[in-house]
């Protein structure tokens, strides 16, 4: 049987530059306490005891050391007497008779050397006086030394905090301040997301997977002659899922995956940006076939020669030049793939957005109803919910909510149960984390006069009274005249997220908007400023039917709109003065018309907006039920329902938050 001759593993501490640092200092602190001459000092004394013993005969010589400190040497007749004895008894002064037996401090030394002379004149003393100079060389090199170790640290330190810590000792943090910053994930890093984590982004899940399908099995594209992609860029809204794709092919592809933000480029020395492209780069080749990733491109992929208004930003353009000349350049022939993500597609460079560099496309939109279903069951695995909670009507419930928004949803209504000490989340906790969210936090303590109150009160039942007899208009949620987050009182309607939008849908919606300031002129025959919400919803919609849809007669179908964003940060207007006044004169027209057809349709249902606005002042939530019973059904409820068809697109939440 063999034996296990292999020693214990003895962990040893490691090495820290900090420990120089600290033997430095005390050296220097001992070298001052202890370098200035003997571990033992002579007995204190005064002034006025050494004039004494000087009298008595006692003193051999005096040394006087840097001009303030006397050492007091005995005679040998001096060092039998008791008196000097019993004070330098332990000492060992009085044995060794080289060492003084005292030491004192004087004030100025003419008027000391004048009293010293006349006691040896007066008594006839032959006591001698030497003059030395006490030099501490070791403290004095330490001290001379010491502005240049404060100044060599202070480097040091900011060495390291420019170079973000990593690798090496200090001298390596400045020589890797080139070195790129990715995150390396390989098959020894545990990455626990994958495609099924990923709710949803059916089509962007295809495109991906096929990439990672590419790197584990490339004989099946290559036998047909097909080659990899050089790269594939992300595009969508804030939080639709684009880094946590990435996030899934790195845990899916089992090939080393690079991760780094485009700000990691971005560094205040000159040229760094580009040796980071090169260095991350040749890291990639090294490990091939390999995939980066470089979340918001835009941060180095703006297009160069722009916003030259603000000064020109030539290390960004050298970083992206690496960047295009790496990504597909001569010598850049490797299975390296360059996935980016970005909501910003409109400012990144068009070399950049060639084939040949992003060969794809991808673009991620909000979920749909169901994919915001399946994204809700993906975030609802670690919550304790009502068994009886249905996904369906969650979905349906948060139109427009990106996947973050869900996950926000979720862990609200989490917070809002534990508030509430339940055990479980039920439907109410995830309404309320869907108003908390949309709406802002209530603030039901805010200080609200009765007159604003009410004035509150039929602005919000204006709305509400309008949109219910509109055919186009969004159908209501609940209204309320409880403050919430800047807004005094909110609606939360559930419109139509329509592809294709029409004329008459877009003014019925701006004659609802307007439904607030409409019923405070009916009502009180005055208005307030609490519309300046609503003025600004519709002053854009009003404006983009002039001057972007094409869809005002006087206009004609003409648009200013620039898509490209070249003329972003131009200081003319692509129409004549003429024309200038002719839009203006539209968009006041047709807001004055949805206004007046507003004022008119409360005007004929003032008593039913009466009836509402005091429910609403009475309960301060009210519902679609509320309105139900006081206007019956909605006139255009039947037509509607039977022109719906499947394929119609559901609807989106909204919030009217005018006051």
């Amino acid at each position: 049987m063999a034996k296990n001759n292999k020693k214990p593993d003895i962990k040893k501490p490691k090495f820290n530059s900090y420990w120089i640092y600290a033997a430095i200092v005390v050296v220097f602190i001992g070298l001052n306490l202890f370098g200035g001459g003997s571990w033992s000092q002579p007995n204190k004394t005064t002034q006025g005891a050494f004039e004494t013993f000087l009298r008595d005969g006692d003193v051999e010589k005096v040394e006087i050391i840097n001009r303030k400190v006397a050492k007091v040497y005995l005679t040998a007749e001096a060092k039998t007497k008791e008196v000097h004895r019993s004070k330098n008894r332990g000492t060992g002064f009085l044995a060794n008779g080289n060492e003084a037996a005292y030491q004192f401090e004087f004030g100025d030394l003419q008027n000391f050397e004048n009293n010293l002379n006349l006691i040896k004149s007066n008594n006839d003393i032959a006591t001698t006086v030497v003059y030395e100079t006490d030099n501490n060389v070791m403290s004095e090199i330490l001290i001379s030394l010491l502005p240049f170790v404060v100044i060599i640290g202070i480097w040091i330190f900011i060495m390291r905090r420019m170079s973000g810590g990593a690798g090496g000792g200090a001298g390596g943090q400045l020589f890797n301040i080139g070195k790129s910053k990715a995150k390396l994930f390989d098959q020894k890093t545990d990455v626990k997301t994958s495609f099924k984590d990923v709710a949803g982004l059916e089509g962007a899940k295809e495109e991906v997977q096929e990439i990672v399908d590419f790197l584990k099995k490339p004989e099946k594209y290559t036998s047909l002659g097909g080659k990899i992609p050089k790269g594939a860029l992300l595009v969508g809204l804030p939080g639709t899922g684009k880094t946590l794709l990435a996030k899934a092919v790195a845990g899916e592809a089992n090939v080393p995956f690079f991760s780094l933000s485009g700000s990691d480029f971005v560094e205040m020395f000159v040229g760094v940006g580009a040796s980071r492209v090169r260095d991350l780069f040749k890291q990639a080749k090294e490990k091939s076939p390999s995939i980066i990733f470089i979340d918001e491109i835009d941060a180095i992929g703006r297009a160069r020669g722009k916003n030259n208004m603000s000064g020109s930003n030539d290390e960004r353009e050298n970083t992206l030049n690496q960047l295009l000349t790496e990504m597909d350049g001569f010598g850049s022939d490797s299975n390296v793939i360059v996935l980016a993500a970005t909501n910003r597609a409109d400012v990144l460079d068009k070399a950049l957005m060639r084939a040949g560099r992003f060969d794809r496309q991808i673009y991620i939109d909000l979920p749909d109803v169901r994919e915001r279903k399946e994204i809700f069951e993906v975030h609802l695995r670690p919550l304790k919910v009502d068994q009886q909670l249905d996904t369906d009507f969650l979905s349906k419930q948060t139109p427009g909510f990106s996947g973050a928004d869900i996950a926000n949803v979720c862990n609200e209504a989490a917070l809002i149960a534990a508030r509430k000490d339940k055990e479980i989340v039920e439907k109410q906790d995830f309404l309320d984390a869907v108003d908390r969210i949309v709406g802002g936090l209530e603030k039901k303590n805010k200080i609200i006069t009765p007159k604003e109150k009410e004035a509150i009160a039929y602005h919000e039942a204006g709305h509400a009274t309008v949109s219910w007899m509109l055919e186009h208009a969004a159908p209501l949620v609940k209204v309320t005249i409880v403050p919430r987050g800047k807004s005094l009182g909110a609606a939360w309607y559930l419109p139509e997220e329509r592809q294709l939008v029409k004329p008459d849908q877009m003014l019925d919606e701006m004659c609802a908007t307007l439904g607030g300031r409409a019923a405070e002129h009916v009502i009180f025959n005055e208005i307030s400023t609490g519309a300046l919400n609503d003025l600004e919803k519709v002053t854009k919609q009003a404006r983009a039917m002039v001057t972007i849809y094409g869809l005002n007669e006087k206009v004609g179908n003409l648009t200013y709109y620039d898509s490209s964003g070249q003329n972003e940060y131009g200081f003319t207007k692509p129409y004549s003065e003429k024309t200038a006044e002719l839009i203006d004169k539209e968009i006041s027209k047709i807001i004055e018309e949805q206004y007046q057809r507003a004022i008119y349709l409360l005007i004929e249902h003032k008593d039913k907006l009466t009836e509402l606005a005091k429910v609403l002042l009475d309960k301060e939530v009210i519902f679609k039920d509320n309105l139900q019973k006081i206007f019956g059904d909605r006139p255009f409820e039947k037509l509607k329902n039977e022109s719906a068809t499947p394929e119609k697109a559901e609807p989106k939440k909204e919030i009217n938050d005018s006051l």
